[in-house]
């Protein structure tokens, strides 16, 4: 695996207070102003720090220095860089001289601040260049008036508006005084790609520094002038209810200042964290079960009957599926099944809230800022408006910090408190009471002709609170004549959200350890069986698709050329494929696997990806990495079980997660193209589950068709 270069030359933030003096200040807002820029130039606005309208904003000072803000949420999907490098490269500067601040919460000047769906720069991707594009051309229009000579003699290089004919030149800080009083333009040209100079490029994260040196602060970090810590003691299991609570010796634990009832949860709050957990340690709860109590056990049983009816209103329905295995000449039936999954994300779920007669200052780790303002909005009955809410670097979300329960519920604690307060979850609180990936079944169906012509699919899908279980328009939707889905929902009390590459994460594993079965039982390359395939959809597609063939084709062709598949490898290791559209990306891996004693090796995935235009090279190498292992490392140990209503894994002693010795080394290609770029952070990870599983039935003869993977237990 690469590592990142962490040499960076970052100046200081330039503070909105620090603007007077000429300075230009932009913002774009493409949507709620049609696509308007909005200039200010006032000094005294300036001074103020009014921001600017609103997916990307430019200040830049007097004195040379550029700030470009990050609206969107930091996760470690690298966009606090990747969004702000947009705009840098069309407003042509050197990055070295690009300062980058995260913005709080600003609906009215900002669009889509949020992280999820792998949808940042897709949503963003031409709205920020043309912030950029339109900051350079009124500095060109600024120096071009300063030399009194046509714009169009005048170009951009690294900061400079540049006077081709005699060679004058003017940095950015000179011109942005006389650039805040011209009119903004309407209509800017973007960059040909082949202009670029820092898209594409491998690019230092920001905050690479100050995270290798300790120094960067996350939502945990938070620390206010009076602020209180809260511990919370919630119901132990999915089910139960508060009865009674004795709080005497709670009270006297030191460091302690309050108790307090907040719904069916009992707060701690106390001047440090660990006063907090040991005041409620302290705490004597009677809790009674509100309704029945969930078992994995009774899941797993209805899920097996639910798999076996169809629905009136199938997801997907081409062709005549019953007549189809009626006359087939060969059935595959196969039937997989998903564990629960907690988020487990490294930093622990906090937020900080301060709720006070004149307005609610919120800050933390979300992924939906806005939905955290919305939900103490309703909770409090207090205007939104009233509300604000700021954005810390996040040790980690995958879908977990999109839920805005642990923010709502500071907010709740404050205001009962009448003090501001951090609320701290430990590891157990998160493991016993998060949002889970739905467990769910998937039992196939699917039939050969006399050719070995794959002609049936049928899917019968079940799973925990999930209303589509299935992904009826993926591969190889199209590519079947018959063709049949039907999905089934299983309510419980267990709550579940949405887990990286959502739906995804597990249908990619159980659909391509199908193909690779089914590929096998008709004499036929898995490979070549894909191709095959995506040949039959391209030529005359059935019903509607999401995937372009030849896109699909192309990186499955690239991977399997990085991985040599189809020669043999020495030492005992065996080759395994998969490949997934998700989030308008396509990716393939070869799996190098070995496995020893039942003991299971993956020595190196190779992964093409294509997701149009790469943004940041350093970025999107990592993003891919990340998520093959994080795939992986479920694919290998993720597990939740329920019994009466509980998590039985509470923490990493007893729910594993992947070691550095188990990482594989990981080669990662790129297709080439100029096409919009599209979702990185999730796509890589759906592929590698299957491509491992396919690897170990190369090895061993065993089908994997439950996860966490364990050999003793398959046949």
């Amino acid at each position: 695996m690469k590592t990142a270069n962490l040499k960076t030359s970052r100046r200081s933030f330039l503070k909105s207070t620090a603007l007077a003096g000429g300075a230009l200040l932009l913002g774009f807002d493409p949507f709620l102003s049609g696509g308007s820029i909005v200039s200010l130039n006032d000094s005294s606005a300036m001074t103020g720090g009014v921001s600017f309208q609103p997916n990307a904003f430019i200040r830049i000072g007097a004195d040379g220095i550029i700030t470009i803000m990050a609206p969107n949420p930091e996760i470690g999907q690298g966009v606090k860089t990747s969004l702000p490098l947009l705009v840098a490269e069309e407003l042509d500067v050197d990055w070295n001289t690009v300062q980058v601040e995260q913005a709080g919460l600003d609906t009215k000047n900002f669009t889509r601040q949020s992280a999820g769906g792998s949808g940042s720069i897709r949503s963003s991707w031409k709205s920020f260049r043309k912030a950029g594009a339109t900051a350079r051309k009124m500095l060109v229009e600024a120096a071009a008036g300063t030399w009194n000579v046509n714009v169009d003699e005048c170009y951009t290089e690294k900061g400079f508006v540049i006077h081709k004919p005699s060679g004058q030149k003017l940095n950015y800080g000179n011109l942005a005084e006389k650039a805040s009083k011209l009119e903004v333009p309407s209509n800017v040209d973007l960059k040909d790609p082949k202009e670029f100079t820092l898209i594409g490029k491998r690019i230092p994260n920001v905050d690479n520094r100050k995270i290798v040196t300790g120094k960067m602060d996350f939502g945990i970090d938070t620390k206010r002038e009076g602020m209180l810590y809260a511990m919370v003691a919630r119901p132990p299991a999915f089910g139960k209810k508060l009865k009674s609570f004795d709080d005497k010796a709670s009270l006297s634990v030191p460091g302690v200042k309050k108790v307090l009832q907040a719904g069916n949860k009992i707060a701690v709050l106390a001047t440090s964290t660990w006063s907090a957990k040991k005041g409620r340690d302290a705490l004597k709860i009677e809790w009674e079960d509100d309704s029945k109590l969930d078992n994995t056990t009774d899941h797993l049983e209805a899920f097996a009957k639910l798999t076996t009816q169809k629905t009136d209103k199938p997801k997907r329905n081409d062709g005549d599926v019953d007549n189809t295995f009626a006359n087939a000449a060969k059935i595959i039936e196969s039937t997989f099944i998903a564990p629960f999954l907690p988020h487990a994300p490294m930093e622990p779920m906090n937020f900080f809230a301060d709720v006070r007669d004149d307005g609610v200052e919120l800050y933390g780790p979300t992924q939906t800022p806005s939905s955290a303002r919305s939900g103490v909005s309703k909770l409090l009955n207090i205007p939104e408006e009233k509300i604000t809410v700021g954005l810390s670097r996040m040790g980690g979300g995958f879908g977990r910090r999109l839920q805005s329960d642990y923010a709502v519920e500071a907010a709740e604690i404050s205001s009962l408190a009448k003090a501001p307060v951090q609320v701290i979850w430990t590891r157990e609180d998160d493991m016993q009471g998060g949002f889970y990936r739905p467990a769910g079944m998937y039992a196939y169906k699917t039939a050969l002709d006399k050719n070995n012509e794959l002609i049936g699919w049928q899917l019968n899908a079940a799973a925990i609170n999930s209303g589509n279980a299935s992904r009826e328009n993926s591969f190889p939707a199209g590519a079947v004549p018959n063709f049949r889905i039907d999905s089934h929902n299983l309510e419980s009390k267990v709550t579940t959200g949405p887990w990286r590459a959502p739906n995804h994460n597990f249908i990619a594993f159980a659909e391509e350890s199908l193909l690779d079965e089914i590929a096998h039982a008709a004499g036929k390359d898995p490979v070549a069986f894909r191709l095959e395939l995506l040949d039959k959809a391209k030529a005359s597609p059935t019903g509607r698709v999401e995937y372009d063939p030849e896109r699909y084709k192309t990186v499955i062709k690239m991977a399997a050329e990085m991985g040599n598949w189809g020669k043999k490898t020495d030492n005992g290791i065996y080759k395994g494929f998969g490949a997934h559209f998700s989030f308008g990306t396509y990716v393939a891996q070869v799996a190098e696997v070995s496995v020893k004693n039942n003991k299971i090796k993956v020595h190196k995935v190779f992964c093409a990806v294509d997701c149009g235009q790469v943004v940041n090279l350093n970025g999107a190498e990592t993003q891919v990495e990340g998520a093959i292992i994080d795939g992986l490392g479920v694919a290998l140990y993720g597990e939740l079980t329920i019994e009466n209503g509980q998590a039985v894994q509470k923490n990493f002693n007893a729910y594993n997660l992947i070691r550095i010795s188990d990482a594989p080394d990981v080669e990662v290609k790129f297709i080439e193209n100029n096409i919009d770029p599209m979702g990185l952070g999730e796509p890589g990870l759906p592929p590698i589950a299957p491509a491992v599983c396919n690897a170990i039935f190369a090895a061993t003869g065993k089908r994997i068709r439950k996860l966490p993977v364990n050999l003793a237990n398959k046949a």
